[in-house]
C-alpha cells in the first residue's frame, strides 16, 4: 500500500478518527443541505418530465403535471413557497444522520482495514490495495447505513412534506412517535434492503477510486482544495453514477406506509414486493429514465460534498491529532 493511502488508514487513535468522522458529516451536511432536499424532491416526483407544471399550486392533483423541472427552478419553487427554511427541511435528523454516519463510517473503515492486515499478514499475504479499499469501504459502508438508517428514513420523510397545514410531522420526537404507533419498528427500516444493496458497491466503489488517485494527485496545489479533495470529488461521481437507481428506490420506498400520499407528490406509487419489483414497476411506469429522476442534481451534489468530507476529515484528524500530542507532552 502507498504510504498516502496508509496515511489516511492508520493515522490516529479510534476517538480522534471518529470525531474527526463527525466533524466532516456536521459541515458537509449543512454546506450540500438544499441540493438534497432538491434531490429527494425530484426523485419522489412520478409525472412524466414533458408535462407542464403548475406554478400556482404547489401540490396539484395527480396528472395535473410535474411539480419540479430542473435543479434550479425547483429551488425557486420551494424559495417561492416555502420559504428559504424549506431548503433546510429535515436538516436536524440529517445532521445526526451525517455525523453519526460518517463517525461510524470512518472508524469501520479505519477497523476494517486494520483487521484484514492482522488477518493476512501473519499469512505472508497482502491484498492489492484497490481490493482492500473495497472491501473496507463496502464494509464500512453497509454498518454505518445499518446503525443510522432510521434517521435516514427521517431525513427523506421531512424534506418530502409541505409546509404549514400540509405538515405531516411537527418535529422529531412526534415523528418518531408516530411512525412506531403506526408502523411499527419496521417502519424506521423501510427501504434497508436497497439501502444496503446501494451503499455497498457505491462505498467500495467510492473507496478504491478514491484511494487510487490520492496518491498521484497528493501533490496538486488548488486554491481551497487539495488533491484528496480532488479524489473525493471523481470517487464519487463514479460512485454515485454507478448505483443511482437503487437510492431512488430507496427513497420511494422510504415514503410508502399510512402517509404516502399526504406528502408534496400526492401522487407517489405503492410499491410492494422486493427491490427488483419496485424497480420493474418504476421502468414500466416511467420508463428507464425514470429510474435517474434527480440524478444531475445528485451529482452536482455528490461532488462538493465529498470534496468538503473528506477535505474536513484529512484537516479535522491532523487537529484532533496534534490536541493529543500536545496533551501528551503537558502529562
Amino acid at each position: 500500500m502507498s504510504g498516502a493511502a496508509a496515511h489516511l488508514k492508520d493515522e490516529g487513535s479510534r476517538l480522534q478518527v471518529t470525531a474527526a468522522g463527525a466533524t466532516a458529516g456536521l459541515i458537509s451536511r449543512f454546506v450540500i443541505a438544499p441540493l438534497d432536499v432538491v434531490k429527494i424532491r425530484l426523485q419522489l416526483q412520478t409525472h412524466p418530465l414533458s408535462s407542464s407544471s403548475s406554478s400556482s399550486n404547489p401540490t396539484p392533483p395527480p396528472g395535473a403535471g410535474p411539480i419540479y423541472k430542473g435543479t434550479l427552478p425547483t429551488i425557486r419553487h420551494i424559495l417561492r413557497h416555502e420559504g428559504v427554511p424549506g431548503l433546510w427541511k429535515g436538516n436536524v435528523p440529517a445532521e445526526l444522520l451525517y455525523i453519526c454516519y460518517s463517525a461510524v463510517q470512518f472508524t469501520a473503515y479505519r477497523s476494517i482495514t486494520q483487521l484484514l492486515h492482522t488477518t493476512l499478514e501473519p499469512f505472508g499475504h497482502h491484498l492489492p490495495p484497490s481490493a482492500e479499499s473495497f472491501i473496507a469501504g463496502a464494509s464500512a459502508g453497509a454498518v454505518a447505513t445499518t446503525a443510522t438508517y432510521p434517521l435516514d428514513l427521517l431525513r427523506t420523510r421531512f424534506a418530502a412534506q409541505g409546509s404549514n397545514a400540509d405538515r405531516i410531522y411537527t418535529s422529531l420526537p412526534r415523528a418518531l412517535a408516530q411512525i412506531h404507533h403506526d408502523e411499527g419498528l419496521k417502519g424506521f427500516f423501510r427501504g434497508l434492503g436497497p439501502s444496503l444493496s446501494q451503499i455497498i458497491p457505491f462505498m467500495g466503489i467510492f473507496f478504491a477510486v478514491y484511494e487510487t488517485l490520492r496518491p498521484p494527485l497528493a501533490d496538486l496545489k488548488l486554491p481551497f482544495s487539495s488533491g484528496g479533495a480532488v479524489a473525493g470529488m471523481v470517487a464519487s461521481v463514479v460512485a454515485k453514477t454507478g448505483t443511482f437507481p437503487l437510492d431512488l428506490v430507496r427513497k420511494r420506498i422510504q415514503v410508502q406506509g399510512p402517509t404516502r400520499q399526504r406528502y408534496v407528490h400526492r401522487n407517489i406509487p405503492e410499491y410492494k414486493g422486493t427491490t427488483a419489483s419496485t424497480v420493474r414497476a418504476i421502468v414500466r411506469a416511467e420508463g428507464f429514465r425514470g429510474l435517474y429522476r434527480g440524478l444531475t442534481v445528485s451529482l452536482v451534489k455528490a461532488a462538493p460534498a465529498s470534496a468538503v468530507t473528506m477535505w474536513t476529515y484529512e484537516r479535522a484528524l491532523r487537529f484532533y491529532v496534534g490536541l493529543g500530542e500536545k496533551h501528551v507532552q503537558y502529562k
